[in-house]
């Protein structure tokens, strides 16, 4: 990062200053941040559709931060929950004016090094940062290829019992699966058509599916809280637009969670299941993406104790579907 500084002072694209006040690494990633040292930024000017969304996003993460968090003094009331806009625009060093608007959802014109501004502000993970970023223009997703389970993937579930394994793409549609996991969720996922294979589906329409899952609610949240996060910026693609009409009509649940704004990545969790002949047990997920384009995701479960290894253990022995 150094070098690179040099190359861009001795080319006169930067002003010197001094390297001890120089804000080297990304508060939420740790990573270096090359685009701060740059005069200029790639600007875009906000689609109207995007610039609801943004702004809804942006209101719901201002009203989710308290006073302490961020390290401002708080002065009498408010009347709203959370920061006001013009001290997320004090944070962010940009008039409020300029973010009101931006808030508002208006379409207009933004620089990344400005989002990238306000993001901190708000204490963003690099998921919702990334989310404001798609929505703005300054990053666009890759169209993932096409979804099909080959013989080998296949193969490689069928060695992974009696652990529970399946694999599922951005918008869990489950496309393959080994007989563990269908045991541990209680469901007979080979009966069901292709379609209905899918993570939310079965958590809104099969019982089973959701008395596997004792943490249902918090488990439901955070699969639609990473939904939304990877249908950023693809919610003009067929195949995304009707996903989205189905999962709307399963349940105004479905509703309530995605105008929370909520975005998150795929995280390696302990996970606690129930089953009518094991009781309820823990399982550690694990995750691994076949390739950064496709978005396949296989994730594994894994015992943490005596219990769990002993509810696997009765599953591979075959007791069966309740």
């Amino acid at each position: 990062m150094l070098a690179a500084y040099k190359i861009l002072l001795s080319l006169g694209l930067v002003q010197p200053v001094s390297l001890l006040s120089l804000p080297w690494r990304d508060q939420n990633s740790g990573a270096f941040r090359l685009a701060q040292f740059l005069p200029t930024q790639p600007k875009t000017t906000i689609s109207l559709d995007n610039a609801q969304q943004l702004g809804a996003f942006l209101r719901a993460r201002r009203e989710s931060l308290s006073y302490q968090r961020v390290g401002l003094p708080r002065y009498g009331r408010t009347r709203t929950p959370g920061l006001r806009r013009e001290e997320v625009a004090q944070l962010a060093q940009i008039g409020v004016t300029w973010y009101t608007k931006l808030e508002q959802g208006r379409p207009i014109q933004v620089s990344a090094r400005t989002l990238e501004a306000i993001a901190d502000a708000l204490q963003c993970t690099p998921a919702e940062k990334q989310h404001l970023f798609i929505l703005a223009g300054l990053y666009r997703p890759k169209a993932p290829a096409d979804a099909e389970l080959t013989p080998d993937m296949q193969f490689m579930l069928d060695q992974m019992n009696p652990f529970p394994a399946y694999i599922v793409t951005a918008s869990y549609d489950i496309l393959g699966f080994n007989e563990s996991y269908g045991r541990v969720t209680n469901v007979n996922l080979a009966a069901l058509a292709p379609e209905d294979r899918n993570c939310i589906y079965l958590a809104f329409v099969d019982p089973n599916w959701r008395r596997s899952m004792p943490d249902y609610e918090d488990s439901l949240a955070r699969m639609v809280a990473v939904l939304r996060s990877a249908m950023t910026g693809r919610m003009d693609e067929p195949h995304w637009r009707k996903l989205f009409a189905r999962y709307t009509s399963l349940s105004p649940v479905f509703t309530e969670l995605w105008e929370r704004n909520q975005v998150c990545n795929v995280e390696n969790l302990i996970k606690r299941f129930y089953h009518p002949k094991c009781g309820e047990y823990r399982l550690q997920q694990r995750n691994w993406w076949s390739a950064p384009r496709d978005g396949l995701r296989m994730s594994i479960y894994v015992p943490l104790d005596d219990e769990g290894r002993a509810a696997l253990n009765k599953i591979a022995a075959g007791i069966g579907w309740d």
